[in-house]
């Protein structure tokens, strides 16, 4: 089992940043590729950012591309999200999960945090 926990969500401002964290325990994290997700109200969880189990490759949606990095710290078992020039847009949930690095697929998800972003 692989707990996750994110934190550093928040209400700001179009044009502001937050960043997010996503601090994990149980099994080894760094066994694990690392992926954020967003969840606007009324619509699909949907795909953001994913991070390759070393750090080593990175892969974004289109629509953050630019403005978000995701990045990991092995040491602290922690994943983050920065993320810049906020959009009205981003507003949503966001959920870490981690995935296995064998059969591909997510198989474990933080409660998520709320982003609001004010126009």
């Amino acid at each position: 089992q692989v707990q996750l926990v994110e934190s550093g969500g928040g209400l700001v401002q179009a044009g502001g940043s937050l960043r997010l964290s996503c601090a994990a325990s149980g099994r080894t994290f760094s066994n694990y590729g690392m992926g954020w997700f967003r969840q606007a109200p009324g619509k699909e969880r949907k795909f953001v950012a994913h991070i390759s189990s070393s750090g080593g490759s990175t892969y974004y949606v289109d629509s953050v591309k630019g403005r978000f990095t995701i990045s990991r710290d092995n040491a602290k078992n922690t994943v983050y999200l920065q993320m810049n020039s906020l959009k009205p847009e981003d507003t949503a949930v966001y959920y870490c999960a981690a995935q296995s690095v064998v059969a591909g697929t997510f198989d474990y998800w933080g409660q998520g945090t709320q982003v609001t972003v004010s126009s």
